[in-house]
């Protein structure tokens, strides 16, 4: 399938491509809608980015020198349809989120909520479960420690 490549024939994960998309949707959250698109080139220019693990060991939070034009086109077409979405998927999630309305939510729960929905309603190549497990894996990675938790109950209602 055309974009799950990288350059160097390394195939691209599911999951290092749904990483990026989530990275790519939270910053450009904090953007004006008219700049959302420059916002989803520019992260692809970000410097790479460490820390150090729970262990002490070096982990990569950011790096895009091996993502393939073909992989770049194929999240920046991905962000974008979330993002032309995101009125429809706050109402869905408002509409069982009990006590937590989106205005409300942190910008990591709120951001993996509507990637998974979005993925759940019109992407036929992810299965439900797969959308809300992947989600919970990313709720686990960059949220909260109840973020997990939110995550899969929220999307749980929703399916």
């Amino acid at each position: 399938m055309a974009g799950w490549y990288r350059q160097g024939g390394q195939a691209m994960t599911r999951r290092e491509l749904r990483e990026h998309c989530f990275k790519m949707l939270f910053c450009a959250d904090f953007y004006p809608a008219g700049e959302t698109g420059q916002q989803f080139v520019k992260y692809f220019e970000a410097p790479e980015e460490d820390e150090a693990g729970e262990a002490g060991e070096n982990v990569t939070l950011h790096a895009v020198e091996d993502i393939s034009v073909e992989d770049m086109n194929y999240l920046v077409k991905k962000a974008e349809a979330v993002t032309a979405r995101i009125p429809e998927l706050d109402q869905k999630i408002d509409s069982v989120a009990e006590g937590w309305k989106t205005k409300r939510m942190g910008k990591v729960d709120l951001t993996i909520l509507r990637l998974a929905l979005y993925e759940m309603l019109y992407d036929d190549e992810i299965p439900e479960r797969v959308a809300i497990n992947e989600a919970v894996e990313l709720a686990k990675r960059f949220g909260q420690n109840e973020s997990p938790s939110f995550v899969n109950g929220v999307l749980a209602k929703l399916v």
